[in-house]
């Protein structure tokens, strides 16, 4: 055994996640707010900065840059609680999900919920996960 653990098995470690968990991106006066709206919570890139500096202005969606790259690992870290996790996926989650979130309807915001969040997770690890997960 080479003692070399592959990252993403951690996916199927995580038990804090909430999969009702719903985050809300909108701007307000021309910056992008990300709000949890399980606690009412503004998401904010500080946390995730410490790991990777990346956008330090602040988040962005619906391309695949800088601002985008944040989001994602601030999504990530702040939905699995595993900067480990976060590190690993947030590049694919980037381009797969913050990438493609753009602000619709007549109010012009996205909505991303823990359950797609982990939908998401899994089809980036391209491994089958068990339902006790969540």
């Amino acid at each position: 055994m080479s003692g070399i653990s592959d990252p993403r098995s951690h996916v199927q470690s995580r038990t804090t996640a909430d999969p009702d968990v719903i985050y809300v991106g909108y701007r307000s006066q021309g910056r992008a707010i990300v709000e949890k709206q399980s606690d009412q919570q503004q998401l904010t890139p500080e946390r995730s900065l410490e790991l990777a500096n990346h956008s330090p202005s602040g988040f962005e969606w619906g391309y695949g840059g800088s601002g985008p790259a944040q989001l994602a690992l601030a999504l990530l870290l702040d939905y699995t609680d595993d900067e480990e996790v976060a590190l690993a996926e947030y590049k694919a989650f980037k381009t797969e999900v913050v990438s493609q979130l753009e602000c619709t309807g007549p109010d012009g915001f996205w909505r991303l919920t823990g359950r797609e969040i982990d939908a998401n997770l899994h089809e980036i690890v391209d491994d089958p996960v068990a339902p006790s997960v969540n």
